[in-house]
């Protein structure tokens, strides 16, 4: 019997030898050498999300019950285990779960480590042995009970991603409205276009995120089907077929998922390509965040719109304000699109039944649903719902630009209307200027160059001006 804290040290031993166990901790020999194998990212504060601790906690949760409610465990210890992992889903248990992120074995080294703090504590609270590996461990492998793990801490994280992606969504979506009738110049290759409204522009970023919001809600079911029971290599060795059954039925139940048993045991131990896609998917998003971002910034930087000032800018120039909020979504898509990259390469590794790289690919994948989540949320709350528009200089662009002289090229040709464009540059006056000198009225610009018909389908001023007159009036 294990009493956490006692003062008392432990010999542990296993097939390699012996270890001394410190005082006051629930793990033991497996996760000392995998603690002294794997010195990898201590330093840097890397841990094991506490999200795929959370899930082990539900897997081994599901096992204890499975074997009990069909007799292969006696009651008096499943229920010890039961109680030790309801402790590891509430998190009590976290500080005991040492192993680093970055670790040989496909996995093993923290099946080991949850091994043994669940076996140590249930021992704590039965008061006699209840062994790591013939008891929690128990008709499981490290190989079904990772992967099923690292999919339920993933479903978690993408349905918290998927709401905040949402609310993005919904922001964008009320800038629209309010920015509908800021008319401004649209751009082409970092060159002036034509006319576009500033509720135009974020109603396509709305769109791009709505279909990122979609694409994460329904990839979710990839992630459904789970290998438990599968143990070593998917084909149930050691696992009786109605607690295979069972435990993943449970296991439904205790997380709330929509989990079921895949068809081919085989697949998902061997296979981690549903990881590639989903984060793909992640990738996706990235991308969107990194180009709605980017254009903030312009946009900003061009004084056409302002963004929430939330910090000094400098350190020698006094007032000055960066939009440090776009710039931090910017570094976490880079992150996240060079996850992907880890992903795809590691999932494109497995080697005939198995894929050792498995942990790298859960770390990056929870990591990207994590820092996409936080990055949203922070770029709603502080620079989104507090930008604000500057109609006045966006038209003073708009009126001193000739990109406008596309809305009269129906009229007079396209040849005609670059000599116009090529005029008012070389002048430094307004397109419509040079217009008027070359026969316009005021009424017929008026009702071209309006603002409703710069930015809808079809020819500015259809059927408020008759176009055989307006070409007439023209003069070369």
């Amino acid at each position: 019997m294990l009493t956490c804290g006692s003062g008392k040290m432990r010999v542990e031993r296993d097939f390699l030898g012996e270890l001394i166990v410190p005082d006051g901790v629930y793990y033991g020999i497996h996760t000392l050498r995998a603690k002294e194998n794997f010195p990898i990212s201590s330093k840097l504060g890397y841990r094991i999300h506490p999200e795929l601790i959370r899930a082990f906690g539900m897997v081994k949760k599901s096992c204890a019950i499975a074997l009990l409610k069909l007799g292969f465990m006696e009651e008096d210890k499943a229920s010890a285990i039961i109680k030790a992992c309801d402790e590891l889903i509430e998190g009590k248990l976290n500080d005991h779960v040492i192993v680093d992120p970055f670790q040989g074995g496909a996995g093993t080294s923290l099946n080991m480590n949850v091994n043994e703090v669940i076996a140590n504590r249930a021992s704590e609270i039965l008061g006699k042995k209840v062994h790591p590996l013939d008891d929690v461990n128990r008709m499981q492998s490290t190989n079904d009970v990772f992967p099923t793990a690292s999919r339920v801490a993933a479903i978690y994280l993408l349905r918290q991603l998927t709401a905040v992606v949402g609310e993005l969504q919904q922001a964008l979506e009320d800038k629209e409205r309010e920015f509908s009738g800021v008319l401004k110049l649209g751009r082409t290759e970092m060159q002036d276009a034509v006319p576009i409204t500033l509720g135009q522009e974020f109603s396509a970023y709305a769109e791009a995120i709505a279909r990122d919001r979609w694409r994460l809600y329904k990839v979710e079911e990839r992630l459904r089907q789970v290998n438990l029971g599968g143990t070593a290599v998917g084909t149930g060795i050691n696992a009786d077929l109605k607690y295979i059954h069972l435990a993943v039925r449970v296991l439904r139940e205790i997380t709330g998922l929509n989990l079921a048993k895949a068809d081919n045991l085989i697949d998902p131990t061997q296979n981690w390509d549903v990881f590639a896609e989903v984060h793909g998917l992640l990738k996706a998003l990235a991308t969107n965040l990194y180009k709605i971002s980017n254009d903030l910034i312009l946009m900003s930087s061009f004084k056409e719109i302002s963004l929430p000032p939330v910090q000094a800018g400098s350190s020698i120039m006094p007032g000055k304000v960066n939009p440090v909020i776009l710039e931090c979504v910017k570094q976490v898509a880079i992150r996240v699109i060079s996850n992907d990259v880890a992903i795809n390469f590691s999932a494109s590794h497995g080697q005939l039944e198995l894929n050792a790289l498995a942990p790298l690919m859960v770390h990056t994948m929870l990591e990207s649903l994590e820092i996409l989540s936080n990055a949203v949320e922070v770029m709603i709350e502080k620079c989104i719902r507090g930008i604000k528009a500057n109609p006045d200089v966006c038209m003073s662009y708009l009126e001193k630009s000739p990109a406008i002289v596309t809305a009269i090229a129906p009229y007079i040709g396209y040849d005609a209307a670059a000599e116009i464009a090529k005029e008012a540059v070389k002048r430094n006056v307004s397109v419509k200027e040079v217009l008027l000198e070359k026969g316009f009225s005021r009424e017929e610009l008026d009702k071209i160059l309006s603002c409703k018909e710069l930015v809808k389908p079809g020819i500015a001023g259809e059927g408020k001006v008759d176009r055989k007159i307006v070409s007439r009036s023209y003069k070369e």
